[in-house]
């Protein structure tokens, strides 16, 4: 009886640890990042520093070529941009890309000059989440006539030493 006892007793330990464990842990997993770039340091230090620098990124004369680098650096490694809009039988749909496909379209695509500025921004936080809500206006020169309107919703991700855009959906205008 006193060994089914003990048995019963170092069993219940062993699972207990065995759930603390595997249920009871953060993560183990790599920081999303541990490659530190110094140029951008200040556009990911702050949710303002983000926005304010993935709207700098893309806006340029025709035939500008962008810091792509700079662009990528404001990503998580999982990060998509998802544009919506009307397909051929005006039903409403999106499409995923990644930092890497955006930069391709964006490359292949925009041939005229693109100036993306933000208009009012509404954010919440709340931990290592954030969600801005960031109305913009397009242009094709710095001070031309306004060629299209939409909203960007963007979510950040803070781990405690910077910020990563982990999401951009967004709607333009119809």
């Amino acid at each position: 009886m006193k060994y089914i006892f003990k048995t019963t007793v170092l069993l219940a330990f062993i699972n207990t640890l065995s759930v603390n464990c595997t249920f009871g842990q953060v993560n183990p997993a790599q920081p999303l990042s541990t490659f530190v770039n110094d140029k951008y340091t200040k556009d990911v230090s702050t949710e303002s520093g983000i926005i304010t620098a993935l709207y700098d990124v893309i806006s340029g004369e025709s035939g500008e070529v962008r810091d792509w680098e700079r662009f990528r650096y404001l990503f998580g490694k999982d990060a998509f941009l998802i544009p919506t809009n009307k397909n051929n039988t005006g039903a409403f749909v999106y499409r995923t890309m990644t930092p890497e496909d955006y930069i391709t379209m964006f490359t292949t695509r925009v041939k005229t000059g693109f100036f993306e500025n933000e208009l009012k921004r509404e954010a919440v936080s709340f931990g290592t989440i954030a969600h801005v809500f960031s109305t913009y206006e397009t242009r094709e020169t710095k001070n031309g006539p306004i060629t299209n309107r939409g909203i960007n919703s963007i979510q950040l991700f803070f781990d405690q030493n910077r910020y990563y855009i982990v999401n951009v959906f967004w709607c333009a205008e119809s």
